[in-house]
């Protein structure tokens, strides 16, 4: 398809559900009414308690034209669950998460015939950086390291290809260690199961000297990611479209 024409992905599920105007109780649900902590924010815990919010959004996004759905697991890892002591329900977010999207796609195919939808499945950052300290007094300090990163993401993508997501999108990348983790694990995945994805990988940066969070150049981040030999690689989160321009068009 990607040699006939541009395949639209769709937009930012996170402003889409500021705009609903959630509240504690809706992130609770009922199944995790007595949950020890705040729960509000963690967005990716919608998929279980508030499914029908996650696929009005990607029935939303079909009905603009989109052709890729990303999934609601950007902070689906044991990593960024940790702040919510979720850690054990890591393998079923990504796993709904998934299915959500892909019910909904597949929804839409018995009533378009002809038309094709694919489901990307969110692998985000984490919270956590591999390769700058948290305490600027102690440079050599790390609060996660390559190992930790790469068992929570093989864990993620577990449960997302299970889910049923057609491709994988290691998106928001702003510290490229974190990345080589994601795709270790990914690479390691689809060697022990005998299958492969296509993947996506979505960079970020943070200021107008175009450098990742890291302080990597747009041109050191794709040569160190290039050897993944990604679908489509790309931008996020960084600026807004008129200012990112020039940056694609460097990557591109």
């Amino acid at each position: 398809m990607l040699r006939e024409r541009i395949l639209l992905l769709d937009g930012a599920m996170g402003t889409m559900l500021q705009s609903y105007g959630l509240q504690e109780g809706d992130f609770r649900g009922h199944r995790f009414a007595d949950h020890p902590v705040q729960l509000k924010g963690n967005n990716d815990l919608l998929t279980l308690t508030r499914p029908d919010i996650i696929c009005a959004i990607h029935q939303g996004f079909l009905e603009a034209g989109a052709d890729i759905l990303e999934t609601n697991t950007f902070n689906s890892t044991a990593i960024a669950m940790a702040d919510y002591r979720m850690e054990q329900q890591v393998h079923e977010l990504n796993r709904n998460g998934a299915a959500l999207a892909r019910a909904v796609a597949d929804a839409w195919e018995q009533q378009h015939p002809g038309e094709i939808k694919f489901v990307a499945g969110v692998l985000g950052p984490t919270n956590r950086t591999a390769s700058l300290s948290p305490d600027v007094n102690r440079p050599g300090l790390r609060n996660t390291d390559f190992q930790q990163l790469q068992q929570a993401y093989t864990e993620a993508i577990a449960g997302l290809v299970e889910g049923g997501a057609d491709l994988l999108l290691l998106e928001t990348i702003f510290d490229t260690l974190n990345a080589k983790a994601a795709l270790f694990a990914v690479e390691q995945y689809f060697d022990e199961h005998g299958m492969r994805l296509p993947l996506m990988i979505s960079g970020t940066i943070t200021d107008a000297s175009g450098r990742t969070l890291t302080g990597q150049t747009l041109a050191a981040f794709w040569h160190s990611l290039r050897h993944a030999r990604p679908l489509a690689v790309g931008l996020n989160c960084g600026f807004g479209a008129s200012d990112l321009g020039q940056y694609i068009e460097e990557l591109s």
